[in-house]
């Protein structure tokens, strides 16, 4: 994989649309933007399996992007793992990422986090390999030791999920760019490294993850930070004027918004259909 690969949170269709256009050429099914979303939930571990499959068919019905999917612990135990990821890959998932917390998780960049022992997280690995049918799937290995252990036991399990097959290896949370280096001198994987705007991170540039031999930078809230700072003020202005023209430079009117949807496409394929 050449080079390190930007790759925006998205959590429905238009978030995967927007992204699409932007130019970007993969997106990040984020479990934490799709709880913020939906729910208006933080991250904790209260979105279901279920629910994070049907979010990714309407992506995949919306987009051809390569879609990175946030499977949190799998959902459970190894055939919890095995079901997630046969469930997934039928939804169009086209990478899937486990990560050794304790359930109920919790972002990864919040204090308190637990993980499981690295024996389970093993076994959750070869039962994601067993259980994928496309062998172009992309099995996602994430260790959140890191904020529990400490650097030494969590570059160790990074270094034996890579060992047991997993294609992406993904180390949460490091404090420092030397500990960033270590992780990729030892680990022989394309790295996965999250840019979370306020998080833990010691870099916030792509080019940055790429100079340390880093192939992924996720941006997993970027769109949901961005909407949650733009819409109170909007949404106080609304409120006191009580129309929305001192905005109207701001915002798509109705005619854009159904552009960028492509109802005039949809139309003319409805009218198509209703020819004799």
């Amino acid at each position: 994989m050449p080079g390190c690969r930007q790759v925006p949170g998205v959590y429905d269709g238009l978030s995967a649309l927007l992204v699409e256009r932007a130019g970007f050429e993969i997106a990040f099914l984020s479990g934490a933007s799709l709880s913020y979303t939906r729910f208006g939930r933080p991250d904790l571990g209260l979105v279901s399996m279920d629910e994070v499959a049907q979010a990714v068919g309407v992506i995949r019905e919306r987009t051809t992007l390569p879609l990175i999917v946030d499977a949190d612990t799998g959902f459970g135990n190894a055939l919890n793992v095995q079901r997630t990821v046969r469930e997934f890959e039928k939804a169009g998932a086209s990478a899937i990422q486990l990560e050794d917390q304790v359930a109920p998780k919790r972002c990864g960049h919040m204090a308190g986090k637990q993980v499981v022992p690295a024996a389970e997280m093993l076994g959750k690995i070869r039962a994601a390999l067993d259980a994928r049918r496309d062998p172009d799937t992309v099995i996602v290995a994430r260790t959140d030791a890191h904020g529990v252990e400490g650097f030494g036991p969590a570059l160790a399990r990074a270094a034996a999920y890579a060992d047991a097959g997993a294609d992406w290896v993904f180390y949460e949370g490091p404090d420092t760019v030397e500990q960033m280096r270590a992780v990729a001198a030892a680990v022989r994987r394309p790295l996965v490294h999250n840019l979370v705007e306020g998080g833990r991170t010691p870099v916030t540039r792509v080019d940055q993850l790429a100079d340390l031999g880093y192939k992924v930078a996720l941006h997993p809230g970027f769109l949901v930070h961005l909407f949650t700072a733009l819409a109170p003020p909007m949404l106080a202005r609304l409120r006191a004027d009580g129309t929305s023209d001192a905005l109207r430079d701001r915002l798509l009117d109705l005619g854009r918004v159904n552009a960028l949807l492509g109802a005039d496409e949809l139309l003319a394929a409805a009218a198509r259909y209703a020819e004799h």
